[in-house]
């Protein structure tokens, strides 16, 4: 009996998370050991995970290409993920919820996002300064980034290693935009070439245009890995550089989704040899993404990466942050993970391919039923989901399509899922970010940072999968309520173009296209779109605002118009949108002044006698939101404060 019971424990582990082992660092104390309220100091350990997955697991087999990848004496597929824990250093002080963030490129985001850290502070932990205002530590979270993107785009940052598949060749491209005038201009290629001789470049100003192979244009080797492009004459510092090679021995990029899924799993429940989390079992797990993260979070439960090779539940609460409809580039042979198909650039890679929303629809261009929820709600494991978007992704992330269905409909979403759209808001923005004007874009850049609706947000998550206390209903421009509307005739750039009325204010510089969704045969190369999803967009106030949403008191009590849009400049693809950017457009100060300047928004005077009817204005929003559960009180105390001081629109 000891023997039988000795041999299903050491069946059961493996099985649990497939962690073979971590190896971790020492220790040490974070942020020059500050104390965070109630819960004291935290500490920091760093490290690695290896998993050794089975490829006849039928968790494992919708993994690209693993039943080709190189083996261990046990026959497992290994991958080793890079780990980093944030925790209380007293573990009782702990909140019983382990936050899990896929890394951003490499990067860990979510104390900029959550904590307001400085815009500099990614992968600091020397200083309290480094904590920003320590939000997450105060609510006793423990926190864990595990690497999951595989190719060489995060350079230094946290990653996977994953096995390569010996001896298969294939067509690769890789595009490449610089926005500078160096020649020649270096780029990574994201596969080993098999043939040099294979190397070829095109040229092109827009993404919709001919690909052009001119006079000057070339491309050389300057490592196995590495290329160095001659820029031609007559082409501006936002053309698009296309560079295809035969490549060989393609990265298993799809190892990626099971190492986060496992080192997840195995860091909750205490798991594993080596497991610094042995002994500190969490009592629930939420994982929260930021953009190209929230694209992976929205692949991977697509995928069914949310249920372990125990059967369990991975994560309660996802929180996909910014990702639009859009998924991610990972899980197909030669994948490119880094890819983020915008306006001007990457549009022909396959990450935002049907389906787009949660719920289950049709496709009117295949014919096709599906939806992300749809393997996790057969196997009864879909976690509570909250997708936070800003109104950039309306413009350039196919956004609509995560509130509507493929033919651009309304569509319900289902019980456990909220959508949320910040009005207003840029793609992302750091807490001590101001409105300027940059080289790249046509207009000064929206400085909005989406940190105190995203605390609100959180807190309700914990409400949820703690209590079952519902949330607040979804807050998104939709067809329903005609917030939501077309992007007019389609035909002045191809299906990306725009026919939309923007408001005549000064300085307002419109864009000539948004992001299309392109359905791709990807069955040559380069791929080419066969078709495209209707992408609709939010309707705008007078002033140039959007009118759903949730409307800080940043809009609700205007000083400016805050974009979700904002096009290239001259000299680096003008017209086209700049990715991930937004505009801000102060008003004017006076009617003398908006009169002057043909301004049809109301001026500051005309809009309030004083700054206290300001100060008021901006105090009655927060109140709301807080009554809402949009806003916490101590951040709607900030923001009149802010208005105050006459800092909260954040223009110089």
């Amino acid at each position: 009996m000891r023997n039988i019971a000795l041999m299903l424990a050491l069946a059961a582990t493996p099985a649990a998370a497939q962690v073979a082992r971590f190896e971790m660092e020492a220790p040490m104390p974070a942020y020059g050991g500050a104390s965070f309220g109630a819960v004291g100091g935290y500490e920091l350990i760093r490290g690695r995970a290896t998993v050794a997955l089975d490829p006849a697991d039928p968790r494992n087999a919708v993994i690209a290409d693993i039943g080709l990848a190189p083996r261990n004496a046990a026959g497992r597929v290994e991958a080793v993920a890079d780990v980093l824990i944030l925790r209380p250093t007293d573990p009782a002080r702990a909140n019983g919820t382990l936050l899990v963030e896929p890394p951003n490129r490499g990067r860990q985001i979510i104390g900029q996002l959550l904590n307001d850290a400085p815009g500099a502070s990614n992968g600091r932990y020397a200083s309290a300064a480094d904590a920003g205002n320590g939000w997450m530590f105060r609510q006793g979270y423990t926190l864990a980034w595990i690497g999951w993107q595989g190719d060489p785009t995060p350079g230094a940052g946290m990653r996977v290693q994953v096995p390569r598949v010996p001896n298969v060749t294939g067509a690769v491209r890789d595009e490449f935009v610089f926005d500078n005038r160096t020649n020649p201009a270096s780029g990574q290629l994201t596969y080993e070439p098999a043939d040099p001789a294979s190397l070829r470049v095109t040229v092109r100003a827009r993404t919709e245009d001919a690909r052009q192979t001119p006079p000057g244009l070339a491309v050389a080797f300057t490592a196995p890995d590495r290329i160095s492009i001659t820029r031609p004459e007559g082409f501006d510092a936002g053309a698009i550089y296309e560079v295809t090679y035969t490549a060989r021995d393609p990265g298993v990029m799809g190892l990626g989704f099971a190492a986060f899924r496992d080192v997840s799993a195995a860091l909750r429940h205490g798991e594993a040899p080596g497991n610094p989390q042995a002994g500190r079992a969490s009592a629930r797990a939420v994982t929260l993404g930021v953009s190209q993260s929230g694209r992976f979070l929205r692949d991977a439960i697509y995928l069914g990466f949310n249920e372990d090779t125990a059967g369990r539940q991975v994560f309660e609460g996802m929180v996909p942050h910014i990702p639009g409809a859009r998924r991610t580039d990972v899980n197909a042979r030669w994948a490119q993970p880094g890819r983020n198909p915008s306006d001007h650039t990457d549009r022909l890679y396959p990450a935002d391919q049907f389906p787009f929303t949660y719920a289950d629809t049709t496709d009117p261009l295949s014919g096709a039923t599906d939806g992300l929820l749809r393997r996790c709600t057969e196997r009864r494991n879909c976690p509570r989901v909250m997708q936070t978007d800003s109104e950039f992704e309306y413009w350039g992330a196919r956004g609509s399509l995560t509130v509507t269905d493929a033919a651009g409909g309304h569509v319900a979403l289902p019980a456990n899922v909220r959508a949320y759209m910040f009005t207003g808001h840029p793609h992302y923005a750091t807490a001590d970010a101001w409105a300027q004007q940059g080289q790249l874009c046509a207009m000064p850049l929206n400085p909005l940072q989406a940190g105190a609706p995203m605390r609100a947000l959180m807190v309700a998550m914990e409400g949820w999968i703690r209590q079952g206390a519902e949330p607040p209903a979804s807050r998104t421009p939709t067809v329903a309520d005609g917030t939501l509307r077309s992007s007019g005739n389609l035909a002045r750039r191809g299906e990306g173009a725009v026919n939309f009325t923007f408001p005549a204010i000064p300085g307002m510089v419109a864009p000539d296209s948004i992001t299309p969704a392109y359905r791709l045969d990807l069955g040559v190369m380069p791929p080419r779109a066969v078709g495209a999803w209707p992408v609709l967009v939010p309707t705008l106030d007078p002033d140039g605002n959007a009118v759903a949403g949730i409307r800080l008191p940043v809009i609700a009590a205007a000083r400016a118009t805050y974009t979700g849009y904002n096009p290239r400049a001259q000299g680096f693809g003008a017209g086209a949108l700049c990715t991930n950017q937004g505009a801000a457009l102060a008003f004017a100060a006076t009617r003398e002044e908006r009169e002057a300047r043909r301004d049809p928004r109301p001026s500051i005077a005309e809009r309030w006698p004083d700054q206290a009817a300001y100060v008021a204005a901006v105090r009655a929003s927060a109140e709301r939101l807080v009554t809402e559960r949009l806003l916490l009180a101590e951040d709607a105390a900030a923001m009149v404060a802010a208005a105050e001081a006459g800092t909260l629109a954040r223009l110089r």
